[in-house]
């Protein structure tokens, strides 16, 4: 039985989950979460307990001194609270965890177990993905469904995916099942800068996120952690001339797709999104993902015989390697010219 004395009575609540491992390329699901939580300082008020979920020879418990004392955390999934400031409060109900590694029903069972006690209205599962996406272009951010009455009032795609999935896909459907709307948005990372962390995709879930509920999120030092990543990379690639020619080749290819799009109604639409983003503090202006895009070091990737960091180079076409799931990292299977696949957005099913 869930008991909830210490949560005070919430204000259209919305629940964000996001779970490390598969469905988190780059760590840019699980850290636009723990940036919800860090910026409004969410209280927890629940953890799973870790023995029914967890197999700790995957996930393993660490051990930490707090004042010369010996502690364990163990790997589980917690629930925090934050209540939003400004004129229309809402508070929301963050889901934040590893990916588990039994007993997903039971799992999910108790996660809408909470949803219904705390009257939650919405449940939106974040998840990223590998893709063919070059990092000097916006990151491509879709908004999935199973539910086809709410992919049409919130202007989103209807999952119709077949195949392998994760947690966030089981998650998804259980919502749907009880009768919980529930939606996936999915940041697509690219293939050939894959380590974490990756504040430009982080960045483009929290955009989408404040779009999808309608609610000004603070961004803190994320856009400048975007540029400063974006132009990192820049360098690294322009080390390579083989990375770089890849670079090129999914610009044109990203560029040609999109070209379609690029009408008057569609730069008006994303001209009113930047203006619901402004921050009238300074150094605030929160733009959109890849624009205006610079960076930092690129600690995130290293040539450990060259002793510097780099990305790695794509490999030939006919190359291909099957990774399985596994623990806390993200694994994937590789497919194509050094293109590593994770579940794709269409995996909500």
């Amino acid at each position: 039985m869930i008991e909830l004395e210490g949560v005070p009575e919430l204000i259209d609540p919305v629940m964000i989950c996001a779970f490390e491992g598969w469905n988190d390329a780059g760590d840019a699901a699980s850290s636009a979460v723990a940036h919800l939580d860090r910026e409004w300082k969410g209280e927890v008020f629940a953890a799973l307990d870790a023995e029914d979920y967890y197999d700790f020879q995957v996930n393993r418990p660490t051990v930490w001194l707090d004042g010369g004392v010996r502690k364990i955390t163990w790997p589980t999934t917690r629930l925090s609270v934050v209540r939003t400031p400004g004129p229309s409060p809402r508070d929301l109900v963050l889901v934040r965890g590893i990916e588990p590694s039994m007993r997903w029903r039971s799992f999910c069972n108790e996660i809408l177990g909470f949803a219904h006690e705390l009257g939650v209205e919405l449940v939106v599962v974040l998840g990223s993905l590998l893709g063919d996406t070059p990092h000097t272009r916006p990151v491509p951010v879709s908004g999935v469904t199973s539910d086809p009455d709410l992919a049409r009032t919130m202007d989103l795609e209807e999952s119709r995916y077949e195949g392998p999935t994760g947690i966030v896909g089981i998650l998804q459907e259980a919502c749907t099942h009880a009768g919980v709307p529930a939606v996936s948005l999915w940041a697509a990372v690219p293939h050939y800068v894959s380590q974490p962390p990756n504040p430009k995709a982080t960045l483009a879930l929290l955009n989408r996120l404040e779009d999808l509920i309608d609610l000004r999120i603070p961004l803190g030092e994320l856009p400048e952690d975007s540029r400063a990543w974006q132009l990192g990379v820049d360098q690294l690639a322009a080390e390579d001339s083989e990375v770089a020619e890849y670079v090129q080749s999914l610009e044109e290819a990203r560029d040609t797709a999109e070209l379609p799009e690029a009408s008057g109604e569609a730069i008006a639409r994303e001209f009113e999104r930047y203006l619901r983003r402004r921050d009238p503090q300074p150094g605030g202006l929160a733009a959109e993902p890849g624009l205006d895009a610079a960076g930092r070091d690129g600690s995130y990737l290293r040539d450990t015989a060259g002793g510097r960091t780099r990305p790695p180079k794509p490999q030939a076409k006919d190359e291909s390697e099957d990774g399985g799931e596994g623990g806390e990292e993200h694994t994937d299977r590789t497919d194509g010219p050094g293109r590593t696949e994770g579940p794709g957005p269409e995996a909500a099913d």
